[in-house]
Order: C-alpha cells, then structure tokens, then sequence
C-alpha cells in the first residue's frame, strides 16, 4: 500500500517577495511584480526597438539575510542561491530538527531550465575578452544545474536521495511529483522539492525574443503578462525559486506539524508534436493521469460534477499557449470544466520558467489553506477561445477541496499535481 504525503513547509524567492508570507499577501491583493529590467542593458547588444525591456525580478534580494556566508555566496550562482534562501525558508516553516531526524531520510530535487546562466554568460565573457586564463576555476560547480540541490544539501547535510531535472517549464512539476513518487514508495521520508530559475541575461533574453516567445509590451511593464486575454502578446520572463516540502503523513502527524495540503496525484506525459507548439491532447492525457492518480472521479456525463474546484493554469500569456491549454481542460471535463475555476498567477509573477511548476504548487497548495483562489489580474477582455470559468481579477474566498496545477514546456514536456484539502 502506498503511503500518502502532505506538504508541511515552503519557501519562496520571487518578484512579489523574498519570502512565502509577503509573496502570497501580493498575489491576494493582485498586485503585479513585472517591471523594468534591470540586470543588463539591452541598448549594448544593437537590441531592436521592439526587444521587451521587463522582467520579473527578485528585488534586493541579500543572501545574508538568510545566513548564507560571503564565501557560500562566492560558490553559487544566483540560481542556487535563490534556492538555499527558499530552501532554507521551507525547512524554518517546516520546523525540521536536523538533530532529531535522520538525514538519511531526507532527500533534495531541484528543478531548472537554465542553471547558472549569469556565471555562464559572465566566464564566456571574460575568455572573449582576456583568454582562457582569465575563466574562473569554479565556473563549471556554479554552472551546473544540479548545484543547487547539492548546495542545500550540502547546508543541511541531507544524505537522501538528491537529483535536478531539466524538463523545460515543466520541469518545477517534475521535482514535485517525482519527490511525491520516492515517499509515497518508501524511498525517503522528506523531500524538498521544487526550483529555481536566474535567466534574466542577455543571450537568455535574446533567444527568447528571436523566438517571438516574449511580451514586447514594454509600456506599463504590470500589464504585459496577461493570461487568456484577448490583448495578450507573449510571456514575461522572471527569476527566483520556491521549495516546498513534502512529508510522509505519519512521519508528519508524530512531528505535530503544521500541514497544508495533500499531494494525491501526478500525471506527466508528451505532446510529441513540436518544439515550441503545443497540442492540447498531450496535456489532456496529463490531467487524466493525475486525476487517476489521486483517484479523483470524472464522469463527464453523469449529473455529478467533477470533484476539482480549482486548476492553477501554466497559462503564460502566448496566444497558442493559452488556448490549448483551454481545450486541454474542456476534453478532460467536458461541460464540468465550467464548474471549475481557471485562473493564471503568472499575472502577477510573470514567468519563472524551470521554477514555474514549484511556485505555482506552492501556491495552489495556499489557495487551499486559506480557501482563497488568487486572481487572474489584465484580464480585461477575455480571448472568446478562452471560455472557461475563469477567476475574476480579485482574489476569490471560495470553498477549494481539490485543486490541479497544470505545467507544460517547449518540446512537449507536460506535468500536472493534484492536491487534496487535508482531512485526517
């Protein structure tokens, strides 16, 4: 029999705050962390007129304050420093007493698409501009994506299972239905899971734009990331990371912690259909998967409707993106995809690409805590193709015992979480 798993801390690092409270306050009171971007300027690279000039960055953001050293900080690259401070956060929330469990039992995956891009794009710099002797010996540990993992492993001197994965957007999903699959099968206790993401370079920014994949609504930055709207012209890139942790009930029940949510389920799957274009079949069998998963009925025509009262969309505000999405959801319920409520938090937070599946669980597993659905702000004409019950632009106090968290990524990469109000 397998065992079942809550979710018994987090720890978030995002353009709404540098910490779970103040970044689940902004996304209630639906306000926008999208502004102009700031970490390199564009005007140095010949960038077009239209190259978009906003991001979603984690603002004075001080590793310090998290107790992380200066010589630490010199070894990571903001990527895995954004991810010790969450991970860090996630284990305080969770009261985790490193001298009282095992650390055998507690294992680390964390997710990300790009890895240490700013020490990357830094070292290639300083080779182009004084050879080979001028790259830093510790570029590569700072480079590699699975060092973030290993960094908050290494901190806390956890000795479980410890692994990234790089799955495109969808990849902050993987981590969690992954570490959700080693507990529930006896391979861990605990896991902190999720992602982290630091792409806000040049080259990042670049490829993206050439991809026509990129908001270039550069006035008015709080505006440009607008799921499901009718207006909408891409996404908007954005950085920081969330961790959340994932605990075997029992395990959790003898500790009296605090629980949030349980995870019940996790569906992944592939479009293989194209790169960047996705095809709505793939993630419909995503949706099934996870609700089979978490043995969650849909009976798409029966009288009942389905028991999901909430999906937390991968939206991103690209005009094929979000209406395959929708049409994912409508063959999956049927007429019951109106019963649900269909909301995009990437209005507010922008995109966080490897960490967008992290954040957004995260945050579906708080809009159950608190009964509260956060909104879907720029919402201001809906895309007519878009036609689901989708939330208002104010956040929305409402009964939520199940809710789903949609990821999907360029190559077809899908995943989707269901999460269950806790009971006993």
């Amino acid at each position: 029999m397998q065992r079942r798993v809550v979710v018994t801390g987090m720890g978030m690092v995002t353009p709404l705050g540098k910490n779970t409270k103040t970044t689940w306050e902004n996304l209630i009171a639906g306000k926008s962390g999208i502004g102009r971007l700031t970490r390199f300027n564009p005007g140095a690279y010949e960038a077009p007129p239209d190259f978009p000039g906003i991001a979603g960055e984690v603002k004075d953001f001080d590793p310090s304050q998290w107790g992380i050293g200066k010589k630490t900080q010199r070894n990571l690259d903001p990527f895995s420093q954004y991810a010790l401070a969450a991970a860090i956060e996630a284990v305080l929330d969770a009261q985790i007493d490193t001298g009282l469990i095992d650390p055998l039992e507690i294992g680390v995956c964390l997710a990300t698409d790009f890895g240490g891009a700013t020490t990357c794009e830094e070292q290639f710099e300083r080779m182009f501009n004084g050879g080979i002797r001028r790259v830093s010996p510790f570029s590569i540990p700072k480079y590699l994506p699975n060092m973030a993992a290993a960094g908050v492993a290494t901190h806390y001197g956890f000795m479980g299972p410890n692994f990234s994965l790089t799955s495109a957007c969808a990849a902050g999903s993987h981590s969690i239905g992954l570490s959700f699959d080693l507990i529930r099968n006896s391979r861990a206790n605990i896991m902190l899971a999720g992602g982290s993401e630091a792409p806000l370079t040049s080259f990042v920014f670049a490829g993206f734009y050439r991809s026509g994949a990129l908001s270039t609504r550069n006035e008015g930055p709080e505006k440009a990331s607008r799921p499901f709207d009718s207006a909408r012209n891409g996404f908007v890139m954005s950085e920081g990371a969330a961790v959340l942790i994932l605990e075997e009930l029992d395990h959790a029940l003898s500790r009296g912690v605090e629980i949030y949510c349980e995870i019940i389920g996790f569906g992944m799957s592939a479009d293989a259909h194209h790169i960047t274009e996705p095809n709505p079949r793939g993630l419909a069998r995503c949706i099934r998967l996870a609700l089979r998963d978490g043995c969650i009925p849909v009976d798409t025509l029966g009288p009942l409707r389905s028991e999901v009262d909430y999906i937390n969309a991968h939206a991103t505000s690209t005009p094929l993106g979000d209406v395959s999405e929708v049409r994912a959801i409508k063959d999956v319920f049927g007429p019951k995809a109106n019963d649900i409520y269909v909301g995009s938090t990437k209005s507010m937070t922008g995109h966080l690409l490897g960490a967008a599946g992290a954040l957004e669980a995260g945050i579906t597993a708080l809009a159950i805590k608190h009964q509260i659905i956060p909104p879907n702000i720029n919402l201001d004409n809906r895309d007519p193709e878009c036609d689901l019950n989708l939330v208002p632009q104010l956040a929305l106090q409402t009964k939520i015992d199940v809710a789903l968290s949609n990821s999907s990524g360029f190559g077809g990469m899908n995943a989707c979480l269901a999460f269950r109000k806790f009971e006993g």
